[in-house]
């Protein structure tokens, strides 16, 4: 299961060696992010850029609102590996696995409400809103492969293994793109040739994981402990977690969707130009990611094996990782960025529209670093009531507020309040932090 050494107390390599796997599966994501919105980027008229860029949207809400499975799942058996409990471990692979493929279920079965409560929120134009309704009705039926995939990876994560999420995130993305490039350039299959190549990447994925969970030969101790798969207390405290981190996640879509949606209702040029910054805010907070993940896998080994320096020394170098990484992402912005969004469009008003926004991505690392960070210390920790309070009152206290002080500078204005959506949660976590270190107190030092 797990060595003395793989006990110590957390140190630079280890840090680095859990987190640049999870940097590089990471910024896999938002780099499919670009090629899809490349792809269709090049083609003669903005709305299949618009239309791709809403049904990928709706999608990244929909999924992260199930994103507890991959981050309530890493808490749990980090923490479990911390107490070297292996039998726990399996049984937490079993039970996140089958929460994944029920959920999947529920959103298939209420696809139809989904789309247009979705598209309803945003509100398109009537192009835009058309090919986003082709991309929806493809792509949803990757639903089953992408939740368990989340599982995967939290798994696998907590298991202090960094590699194989790796492999997982790099088959599909690659396999999307690769389908991009068949489909929607060769092809000519448009927004549903991206929407089918999204679907084929998925499953592949979800079939390399399951390859690889299957290569650790630990499903026969499931299966011989499967009664606990369904243990009351157990279960409870696994959906007490991911409830909190779910309502959390809600605040976070929404925030997101009334961004979009606030972009949207200034027309087609503006939200393209939105679209392609939040492509750079995604590469950006899933390389910083890499360091949060990290700190969940290392806080809850931590807490689970009783040590409280080790907590400490979690956090405090994951931390100092995470704002180095956040300054080299604020320097590439401020030197490629207009050259960034040179590749992924030729229309030219485009163009001129989202450099005249680039100075906010360039500030963004620097301001959103703290939240990233400081989340992974929660989730590792499994304090989802923390994360699900501060979400709350930086989304309604704080983003809101700030919108609606600033709706006279336009775009500018939206793009300050979301800064203050960051800045708000960074702070607000932070002052909690001293409870997670509390954990470990009374515990082997």
């Amino acid at each position: 299961m797990s060595t003395q050494s793989d006990l110590a107390s957390p140190s630079h390599r280890q840090v680095l060696n859990l987190a640049w796997p999870m940097i590089l599966s990471n910024v896999s994501i938002p780099l499919l992010g670009m090629v899809d919105t490349a792809v269709v980027g090049h083609l003669p008229e903005p709305h299949h850029l618009g239309a791709v860029a809403v049904g990928a949207t709706i999608f990244s809400f929909v999924f992260w609102g199930f994103g507890f499975l991959r981050m309530g799942t890493t808490g749990f058996v980090a923490q479990a590996y911390g107490k070297q409990d292996q039998v726990r471990v399996t049984i937490l692979l079993a039970q996140a696995a089958l929460l994944a493929l029920f959920l999947a279920g529920l959103i298939i079965a209420a696809q139809v409400g989904i789309r247009e409560i979705a598209l309803g929120l945003i509100d398109p134009p009537p192009e835009v809103g058309a090919g986003a309704r082709t991309y929806f009705a493809i792509r949803i039926w990757a639903a089953p492969a992408t939740l368990l995939t989340y599982a995967l990876v939290g798994w696998f994560l907590g298991c202090q293994d960094a590699r194989s999420p790796l492999l997982i995130m790099l088959t599909a993305n690659v396999v999307n793109i690769v389908f991009d490039l068949i489909f929607v350039v060769a092809m000519d299959l448009g927004v549903a040739g991206v929407a089918w190549a999204s679907l084929l990447g998925e499953y592949l994925a979800v079939a390399l994981g399951l390859a690889l969970v299957a290569r650790r030969r630990m499903l026969g101790l499931a299966w011989r402990n499967r009664a606990r798969i369904f243990n009351g207390s157990e279960l409870r405290a696994l959906l007490r977690v991911n409830g909190d981190i779910m309502l959390r996640t809600l605040c976070l879509i929404f925030t997101f969707a009334f961004f979009t949606r606030q972009g949207a209702q200034q027309g087609e040029i503006v939200l393209a130009a939105n679209a392609i910054l939040l492509n750079l805010q995604s590469f950006m907070a899933y390389g910083l990611d890499g360091f949060a993940h990290a700190a969940e896998a290392l806080v809850g080994r931590g807490i689970g094996g009783g040590r409280r320096k080790h907590i400490v020394d979690a956090i405090r170098l994951s931390g100092w990782w995470s704002l180095w990484c956040a300054v080299g992402m604020a320097l590439l912005y401020l030197v490629a960025g207009q050259w960034i969004v040179s590749l992924m469009t030729d229309i030219e008003s485009v163009r001129t529209t989202t450099a005249s926004f680039l100075p906010w991505m360039i500030l963004s690392p620097l301001v959103s670093v703290w939240s990233f960070w400081l989340d992974g210390v929660f989730i590792g920790a499994t304090r989802g009531r923390e994360m699900r309070n501060t979400m709350l009152i930086s989304t309604f206290a704080a983003f809101l507020p700030a919108w609606w002080l600033l709706q006279g500078w336009g775009n500018h204005g939206l793009w300050a309040a979301f800064m203050v959506f960051f800045v708000a949660r960074g702070l607000l976590l932070g002052l909690l932090t001293p409870r997670v270190v509390r954990l470990g107190n009374g515990t082997r030092r």
